[in-house]
């Protein structure tokens, strides 16, 4: 099997099955973050308002939700938005080798991934990613020759531009101007919202298209800045071929263990502070977390990166499914949403956010199996061959090794 033989090979040459291997590990270790994270703002109307679900207050409801925004939140889809960026470089150089026009190619895969995004967010997530990445992949596609030192310089500069951005509102807070912070706008929003959630077809598509009208604003001041410094650094890493050889840069990726850890988790311990017990504002909070966030990402990949060649099962179990990333990532908004919403079970707010994250980690195991039976008959997944076909606007015919050099 590609992938584990893949993984097994990590680290020790310079090949693309090799550097593929890990990409494909890394992103489906980002698919098991952002759907623990993800989970408990389906859950409840309440998280998207920024506040815990009144009936869950015990400490043990407590505990899971500080460890979750803690070492996961805003962690894992700054992982996935790095491996975004490094895998524009790969269908670059691709296209380079096969002589194909990549500029109106990767516009028509923005194009499809921009739909796609904005049909799961009306129908299941509002709080979907995909469009933002259809957005910064525009930007990208501006800057594909930008070197890899002027890349890292514009992601730290618009990572620090962004904090400050945020340091500033929180100064403004404690002048008397500033809004809540929060997307939700409330313990009355959260409560209207879960009464729609709970409701027809009509209701829910509505209360989704409702949260989008603010959550808009906040892909503008907030994550799509962040994503798009992410991709930035994907893109850096990507043209340096980074990790084609993991063994070669074990001295980097100890660096970034050391500094990830140490900053990462003294910032979001107090990012954690500023969310649930109003230490600071939660705008100071959440400039801190810009500037932390992504070195704790950044270790989680480097540790994750430094053990696949001692666990090569592992390697083997996170690949499948971040192979088909994209068809996971719709699958965990469809598989909430029917536990959830009126969609289907509809068990808002009647779930603990311990139960919330064993639920969580069932579904992405089930995710594994099935990407693993998947991939046993079929090159991509169901979502990536739609994406696949828009983007070539041919039938995907590719052969096993044009599909590896691809990612």
């Amino acid at each position: 099997m590609r992938t584990q033989g893949a993984v097994r090979s990590m680290g020790r040459g310079e090949t693309t099955a090799s550097r593929i291997g890990s990409v494909d590990a890394l992103r489906g270790f980002a698919l098991l973050g952002i759907l623990v994270v993800n989970i408990a703002f389906l859950a409840s109307g309440y998280r998207m308002a920024g506040l815990a679900e009144p009936a869950f207050d015990g400490p043990l409801d407590w505990g899971v939700r500080w460890f979750v925004t803690m070492f996961l939140e805003n962690k894992f889809y700054l992982l996935f938005s790095f491996l975004f960026g490094y895998s524009f470089t790969l269908q670059l150089d691709s296209a380079v080798r096969r002589g194909n026009a990549f500029v109106p190619m990767f516009l028509r895969r923005l194009g499809g991934l921009f739909v796609i995004g904005v049909v799961h967010a009306v129908l299941l997530f509002p709080g979907d990613i995909l469009t933002t990445y259809a957005v910064v992949g525009v930007a990208l596609l501006a800057l594909r020759n930008v070197t890899p030192r002027r890349a890292m310089i514009m992601a730290v500069s618009l990572t620090v531009l962004l904090a400050a951005g945020f340091a500033l509102l929180a100064i403004m807070a404690q002048l008397g101007l500033d809004t809540t912070g929060r997307v939700g706008g409330g313990l009355a929003e959260a409560q209207v919202s879960d009464i729609a959630q709970l409701g027809t077809v009509g209701q829910i598509i509505g209360e989704h298209m409702h949260k989008l009208s603010t959550i808009m604003v906040f892909r503008v001041l907030f994550q799509g800045p962040a994503v798009l410094a992410a991709c930035l650094i994907g893109l850096a890493v990507g043209k340096l071929g980074a990790l084609r050889d993991v063994a070669a840069y074990a001295s980097v990726l100890r660096r970034l263990q050391w500094v990830g850890f140490s900053a990462g988790l003294i910032g979001a311990f107090f990012y954690t502070q500023s969310a649930w017990n109003g230490v600071g504002h939660k705008f100071l909070g959440q400039a801190v977390d810009l500037v932390t966030a992504p070195l704790l990402a950044a270790a989680y990949a480097a540790t994750l990166l430094r053990l696949l060649p001692h666990v090569p099962r592992l390697g083997q179990a996170l690949a499948a499914p971040g192979r088909m990333a994209l068809s996971n990532y719709l699958g965990q908004s469809l598989i909430c949403s029917l536990i959830f919403t009126g969609y289907g079970l509809g068990l808002l707010d009647r779930v603990s956010p311990l139960l919330e994250v064993a639920i969580a980690i069932g579904v992405f195991c089930l995710q594994v199996v099935y990407s693993h039976l998947w991939l046993r008959n079929h090159r991509y997944g169901p979502v990536e061959w739609i994406l696949r076909f828009l983007t070539y606007w041919r039938r995907p015919t590719a052969t096993k090794a044009q599909t590896l050099s691809e990612g």
